[in-house]
Formats: C-alpha cells, sequence, structure tokens
C-alpha cells in the first residue's frame, strides 16, 4: 500500500463491518488512505487489528447522526491526511417492521442515522471535497426504488435516492461527482435483527465494494450517478 501526502483519501461512515469494511480494504488495497467510523470502538479496533493496523488506517468512534461527531472525524482525517477525496455514506441500518405493525420506538434513530447521517456527511466534507474535486457516495438499496408493503426502512432509502441526486444537482458546478450505489439483498451484519438471511441468492460485501470502488475511481469528469446491484434470482 502506498502512503504518502498525494495518495487519495476516504471516509467512510459504518466502515467496521460489511460493506463499509469491504469497501476500506479494497481502497487500502488500492494505495488509498481511508477513515472509517462507526458506534462500536471495539469492532473498529477489531478490524484494524485484522488489517495489522496499516499506517494508512484512521479508525473514529462515532455517531454518523450526530453532525458534531461527523465534523470531528472530517477534521481529524485532514489533520492525519492533508485531504479528503471521497466520502461514502455507508451506515444504516433496518428495524425490519412495518408501518402497520411495528415497534415506533426503533424509528427515530433508523430515520436519523439511514436519512440525516449521509446529509450531515455531505455538509461536513463538502468544502474538502471542493478542493480535490472529490466524490460523494451514498449506499442506498434497491428498496429506495422498489415499493414494500409497509417498510419504513425502504422509505430511508427512498429518501436517500432522492439525496444523491438532489445534491448532484447542487455540487456539480464545483467538481463534486455523486453516486448512488443501491444494492440488493447482500449476506451483511444488515439482516442480524432480522434473525436469519433471507432466501435465494445474495451477493457478498466485497461484491458491492467492487462497484463502490469502481465508481470511485472513474477517470476525472466522469460522473457516475446511480448504480443499482442485485443478485441474479432476485425479481424486486
Amino acid at each position: 500500500m502506498t502512503d504518502s501526502p498525494y495518495s487519495p483519501v476516504a471516509l467512510i461512515t459504518g466502515g467496521g463491518s460489511g460493506i463499509g469494511a469491504a469497501v476500506a480494504r479494497q481502497l487500502l488495497d488500492a494505495g488509498y488512505r481511508v477513515t472509517v467510523t462507526g458506534r462500536g470502538e471495539e469492532r473498529l479496533r477489531a478490524f484494524a487489528k485484522e488489517l495489522g493496523d496499516p499506517d494508512g488506517l484512521l479508525t473514529i468512534t462515532g455517531n454518523a447522526a450526530d453532525y458534531g461527531d461527523v465534523r470531528s472525524a472530517v477534521d481529524a482525517t485532514l489533520t492525519a491526511y492533508g485531504r479528503l477525496d471521497t466520502v461514502v455514506a455507508n451506515a444504516g441500518f433496518a428495524t425490519h417492521d412495518s408501518v402497520a405493525d411495528g415497534d415506533p420506538a426503533g424509528w427515530p434513530e433508523m430515520v436519523l442515522t439511514n436519512v440525516l447521517g449521509p446529509a450531515l456527511l455531505v455538509r461536513a466534507s463538502v468544502e474538502a471535497l471542493k478542493a480535490t474535486r472529490g466524490r460523494i457516495v451514498l449506499v442506498g438499496s434497491v428498496a429506495g426504488f422498489v415499493p414494500t408493503p409497509g417498510n419504513i426502512y425502504g422509505a430511508t432509502k427512498w429518501a436517500v435516492t432522492g439525496l444523491a441526486e438532489n445534491t448532484r444537482r447542487q455540487v456539480t458546478e464545483w467538481g463534486v461527482g455523486v453516486t448512488l450505489i443501491a444494492p440488493g439483498r447482500v449476506e451483511t451484519p444488515f439482516w442480524d435483527g432480522y434473525g436469519s438471511l433471507p432466501p435465494g441468492n445474495l451477493l457478498t460485501s466485497e461484491q458491492i465494494a467492487d462497484s463502490v470502488v469502481w465508481a470511485i475511481r472513474q477517470p476525472a469528469g466522469v460522473d457516475v450517478n446511480t448504480v443499482v446491484v442485485r443478485p441474479v434470482g432476485q425479481p424486486n
């Protein structure tokens, strides 16, 4: 891995496991310096240890839905690495219930993490991204394109779909790209609260990371905006 003042820098929220961790691994292998954030300090520490505690990896504990935490993560990244080229708004979760029979107690945290979180990351990082003409990646979902009965998580991802295009229309004049990556069913810790993996074929975190990194590494001036990735066999 190259670790120099000129190598590009990425910040990934929810980067200690699943898709975020897979993106971090691929970017580190590609020579990026990477910051990953997450709420679980032990999980972040274990992730760094798994990779051999590389010099080009910074882990920061924080809440993706708290602007103070997000701003601190951006500032710490700029202090450590001197630049910021890419942010990946990956943090998110589902309560796996419905509007008609779910438990409303869990909804505020889900809405704040899934919808407010990406907006806060854009707000905190946009000035640094202007300087590098960098890229914003929002991890959405197929559920943000295909309605599902009663699905509040899906509604949050519809909001992310809209946020991606609304953001693109503002920041494109500053040379900043915006990509929405919308996965279908993926085998990740996302399903832990569901109780089991869904039936049928599932993608891996690494396969989604392939799409994220492909979008990030497009040539200058190329803005890939929406990538929907499903496993073969997923009808919706």
